[in-house]
């Protein structure tokens, strides 16, 4: 009573299939599909922010020089 055989998850599978119906299933897959692309590429923009020219502007202040990190402003 402890697992499941591969006729028990073959049973609830086909009930699976007959509550829901495959046009649902499906689009509830392309929709997860979907967020998970959007999400890998949110990462990947999110971790290449860096200036285009790879030159990071410094500021003088007082003879001393200030590495500083621009960063755009995002209106919320």
């Amino acid at each position: 009573m402890g697992s499941f055989s591969i006729w028990h998850w073959l049973i609830v599978l086909v009930i699976v299939l007959l509550v829901f119906g495959t046009k649902k299933l499906r689009n509830v897959g392309q929709d997860l599909g979907g967020a998970v692309k959007g999400f890998k590429d949110g990462m990947k923009d999110a971790s290449g922010d860096k200036p285009a020219d790879g030159a990071q502007p410094t500021q003088q202040v007082g003879g001393q020089t200030i590495d500083v990190e621009v960063k755009e402003k995002t209106k919320s």
